[in-house]
């Protein structure tokens, strides 16, 4: 019995100190804006990109920058090829098929386009305002990451 308590309070302690990265959506992001003002951090993905998938193994479960995301930003993940509505901004975009099964959001053109072209993985910061203040293009490792995020809390 003894041996069972020690298992259940290590077990307790252990997993109320690993928190999770909380994702919200744009429309989540609208409402919660007006309530109190961040910076938003968006991962746009894919499903088949490998450093992406990397991103989301590595980088985003560093104890670390979950608790730097979750406190002082909004965050959300998206993935490029998402197909419903979104409604962000006061402007709905949409899915752009480009061939048969393929194509792009018109959120992740808008937000990872860069000299008119969208590389993944990309981190694209906006302000309060809903304005691009930074993108970049590429993998981030937990160490690069953190940087980003003490230069962005400034």
């Amino acid at each position: 019995m003894k041996k069972l308590l020690l298992l259940i309070f290590f077990f307790g302690i252990t997993s109320t100190s690993f928190c999770q990265l909380k994702s919200r959506t744009f429309e989540e992001v609208d409402s919660l804006q007006q309530i109190q003002k961040r910076k938003i951090i968006v991962f746009i993905h894919t499903d088949w990109c490998q450093f992406c998938q990397r991103m989301k193994a590595k980088t985003f479960k560093n104890q670390e920058i979950i608790q730097k995301l979750n406190s002082n930003f909004y965050f959300i993940s998206f993935n490029a090829e998402e197909r419903r509505y979104i409604t962000f901004n006061n402007h709905t975009f949409r899915y752009q098929p480009s061939g048969n099964n393929v194509g792009i959001h018109e959120l992740a053109l808008q937000l990872g386009t860069q000299n008119n072209q969208i590389v993944y993985p990309v981190l694209c910061v906006l302000n309060d305002k809903n304005e691009i203040i930074f993108q970049y293009s590429n993998y981030l490792d937990s160490n690069d990451f953190k940087v980003l995020l003490e230069k962005m809390e400034k």
